[in-house]
């Protein structure tokens, strides 16, 4: 029955007021009620400040912001937006102008929506134990720098984001925010894909990221899992695949990490005393550099990795990184120069890796514009078969695969 006054309800308001007919219909609304919306273009510009449901009856249910503020915001716990076609947002960064703004929430829904033109998709601030699923999202139509994070969580634990698309949008931002599952996302066309800072105990699972600047980035975070993503192509000259900075008792495992200029990059990881970071069972491939160290990192414990097709299989470009100083074990390097003579699939001797020529580029930005030439390759030759400066020795990994089945 409530359902049914609903529907008439929503359809006479169109007589009392041409302002605003979905904002009277809510506004009319009982707590709880559900409100299906036929087909048809509505203003945006809504606020629902109480327990509802806003669904719309097959395609073409568009809500219209007319380019100005938010489309819609939510101030209230238990709301369901679902299979809404979501448009024109305004077009201020300071105030964070978007399709969906969701604040101090819990047990909300926001799933099949798509949103277009858009500054900013879907802004969560202090939203817990809430559901963002299959939505298609995409900004404005300028410059990447200049568009507006796609999905934002601020503040809110607890969350759900699963099998969303994030297309041409700037970043997906997980700040200050612990326990969230990210699962099946899909992102193309960003600048950051999943950006993580002062984040814990979150899980990155069999999401996929193509032709971004940075695939995953995690920051002053700790005790996450990121596994079974694929992160491909990410662009320009420092595009990263998957990034650890000041990061403690991470878990990087079964992922796939190719076509990037960097492959993994690690900074100052793991940043907490005692603590250690598994870097296991990725597949990190034909990238320019397949691992990048910059400033203190040790104890990472990276163990059977398949890193093969790389340019460069490690880079240091800070003299104190002590990347020797990690434990590193079990990986299968194409450019492994041993034998295995008693056939166990293990090395007879261990793989160094040194830095020999490419000191030079490393330290010096002028000389990188060489970088994968045939004189810097030459040089390295050269310095392999008659040393004229002491290499620098990266690492060493006692125990290398010869195979790359496992």
């Amino acid at each position: 029955m409530k359902f049914l006054a609903l529907a008439f309800l929503l359809l006479s308001v169109t007589t009392l007021s041409a302002k605003n007919v979905l904002q009277d219909a809510i506004d009319r609304a009982p707590e709880g009620s559900i409100l299906k919306l036929p087909a048809g273009v509505y203003k945006g510009s809504v606020v629902i400040d109480k327990p509802l449901s806003i669904i719309g009856e097959g395609e073409g249910v568009i809500i219209d912001g007319e380019d100005k503020g938010t489309v819609i915001k939510v101030t209230s716990s238990y709301v369901t937006l679902k299979n809404l076609k979501i448009i024109n947002s305004g077009n201020r960064h300071e105030k964070v102008d978007a399709a969906i703004s969701v604040s101090d929430a819990s047990q909300c829904e926001i799933s099949h929506c798509t949103i277009d033109d858009c500054l900013f998709g879907i802004d969560m601030q202090m939203v817990h134990n809430s559901l963002i699923a299959d939505n298609y999202i995409s900004s404005k139509d300028v410059a990447l720098g200049l568009r507006g994070d796609g999905l934002r969580l601020w503040y809110s634990n607890d969350n759900i984001i699963r099998a969303n698309s994030l297309v041409k949008s700037r970043d997906m931002v997980i700040w200050y925010s612990h326990g969230n599952e990210i699962v099946d996302n899909y992102g193309k066309n960003n600048r950051y894909s999943l950006h993580f800072m002062y984040a814990g105990k979150n899980l990155i699972k069999n999401n996929k990221y193509e032709l971004n600047s940075v695939g995953i980035f995690f920051m002053y975070s700790q005790d996450s899992i990121a596994i079974g993503n694929v992160v491909k192509s990410s662009q320009g000259a420092t595009g990263m695949g998957i990034g650890l900075k000041d990061v403690s008792n991470f878990t990087i495992k079964d992922n796939t990490v190719l076509y990037c200029a960097q492959g993994i990059y690690i900074d100052r990881s793991p940043f907490e005393p005692g603590t250690h970071n598994w870097i296991e069972n990725n597949k990190i491939l034909y990238n320019s550099e397949a691992m990048h160290f910059h400033s203190l990192s040790e104890n990472n414990i990276i163990k059977n990795n398949i890193i093969a097709g790389n340019i460069e299989d490690i880079v240091n470009d800070s003299r104190g990184s002590k990347t020797n100083e990690n434990e590193i074990a079990f990986n299968y390097w194409d450019n492994y120069e041993g034998f295995d003579r008693n056939n166990d699939g293990i090395g007879d001797t261990p793989h160094k890796v040194y830095q020999y020529a490419d000191q030079l580029w490393m330290y010096d930005s002028d000389v990188k514009f060489f970088y994968g030439s045939p004189v810097i390759s030459l040089f390295n030759f050269l310095a392999k078969l008659a040393p004229f400066t002491k290499p620098l020795f990266l690492m060493e990994d006692d125990k290398p695969r010869v195979s790359k089945i496992f």
